[in-house]
Order: structure tokens, then sequence, then C-alpha cells
């Protein structure tokens, strides 16, 4: 297994004046030959891969996500999103999870709109999370592109 970063991964965060919803966009994308664009992968993603598609600021409470495949990655590829914190230690407050938004199995092979698909409750990040995509299934040959937006409610950390 290796796990990729983006490297164009920056922090995103807007406030809206007369409120505190948080709507974070996230894109990723793989050449004709799988291989993650704008990150430090080399080579095409093959199961258990992961990759950090960016931040998710500390103090979100996580309630949804909204992912649209917009180009079908390879037939037989699947996906969990979820969360692992930057600094690389667990919390047991809010335990890092990388199917919190959707399972192992969901698919990445043909065009669609996702939404959250687990029945986890929602949680705030006591620290800063890379949002993340483990890769499963077959290993990636073509392009493929997915959006995602994590909708959260701006609370801060106590």
């Amino acid at each position: 297994m290796a796990t990729y970063t983006r490297t164009t991964a920056v922090r995103r965060l807007t406030g809206a004046p007369y409120g505190d919803t948080l709507a974070i966009p996230f894109r990723f994308a793989t050449t004709a030959a799988g291989v993650p664009v704008g990150t430090d992968a080399t080579v095409a993603l093959v199961a258990t891969d992961v990759v950090r598609l960016g931040i998710i600021p500390a103090g979100t409470r996580l309630l949804d996500h909204v992912a649209v495949i917009s180009d079908a990655f390879t037939a037989s590829a699947t996906y969990s999103m979820g969360f692992a914190y930057v600094d690389g230690t667990d919390s047991t407050e809010v335990p890092q999870d990388a199917a919190y938004f959707t399972a192992a199995s969901t698919s990445l092979a043909s065009v669609a709109v996702q939404r959250k698909a687990t029945t986890t409750a929602p949680v705030t990040l006591p620290k800063d999370a890379w949002l993340t995509m483990t890769h499963a299934g077959a290993t990636h040959s073509s392009v493929g592109i997915i959006d995602v937006t994590v909708i959260g409610q701006a609370v801060g950390v106590n």
C-alpha cells in the first residue's frame, strides 16, 4: 500500500457572513495510465493505495459529502472516502476513519453523483485532517475525474 499526497493540496476555508456552513471542494483526477494528477505519485493506483485530497480544518463538524464522478475510472475500481489526521496521531475522542463517508465497495467505474453512504454520526474534528480516498478493486488504468465537496459546520475546537 502506498500513500500519495496531492502536491496542490491547500487548506481552503471560507466563511459566509451570516452562517457557519462550510462546503469544502476537492478534485482528484488521473491520467490515461491511471497515475494521479497533481500528486507525488509516479505509478497507477492499485488496491489499498491512499490519496490525501486536501485538508479539512480542525473544528469542522462533518455532516455530509457529495462526490461527482464526471469521468469514470477503470471498470471494477472502487473506493472509500474518509479522514486521517494530518499529524499522524489518532484521537480517542474522534478516531480517524477511512470509510467515514463511503464504504470500500463504492464504485468509481461509472459517472455518478454520490452522497454520504454510511450511517456514521456527525463528528467534530479536534485537529486538522486529510480527506482520504482509499482505492480498492482493480488497478487503475484510465482517465478518471471525481470532484468531492465536504459539507460541514464551522463549530471550532474546544
